[in-house]
């Protein structure tokens, strides 16, 4: 089964897969959070999707609350916060766990992925990116400290999109 296959619910309840949430397009899937210290990372997300969602690109959020209990709302508070305050456009997932007895099973094979030094595992907060290509393939996977406009993801995305 192809990582795009994936089942996942849309933040509306609509069942979907992950190919069918990034709708086939090069995509970077980020667990996120209303309540965290690194919440306003929304608007640069919001910014890669307003620069790259013309050139075959996607944001595609994932609320979590295991991190501090930080995504303690309902699906219409996540919509609305997300909306009201940063403006996402983004599509966004039902809330998952990413970690854990629970895990979603995205997040099963998203874990197995090493990060640029070479540590695979848990997500270790709020933020955690990996970037997915057209294909399902995991392009890169970027720890919560690295910002939407970092240079690194950036590359990899502008890399991806080529």
């Amino acid at each position: 089964m192809s990582l795009l296959d994936t089942p996942i619910a849309l933040l509306d309840g609509t069942p979907a897969t992950l190919g069918e949430a990034t709708k086939g397009q090069v995509a970077l899937v980020v667990n996120v959070a209303s309540k965290c210290g690194l919440t306003p990372q929304y608007a640069g997300l919001e910014d890669l999707q307003k620069e790259l969602g013309g050139s075959g690109f996607t944001v595609l959020g994932v609320p979590c609350n295991q991190f501090g209990g930080q995504e303690p709302g309902t699906s219409e508070e996540i919509q609305e916060f997300c909306s009201a305050t940063y403006g996402v456009t983004f599509p966004m997932t039902g809330k998952v766990e990413v970690n854990g007895g629970g895990r979603h099973p995205l997040y099963e094979s998203l874990t197995a992925v090493a990060d640029a030094e070479g540590k695979a595992g848990d997500i270790e907060w709020n933020f955690e990116k990996f970037l997915i290509g057209k294909d399902g393939a995991v392009l890169g996977r970027f720890r919560p400290g690295v910002a939407p406009s970092a240079p690194e993801l950036r590359a990899a995305i502008t890399s991806a999109l080529a």
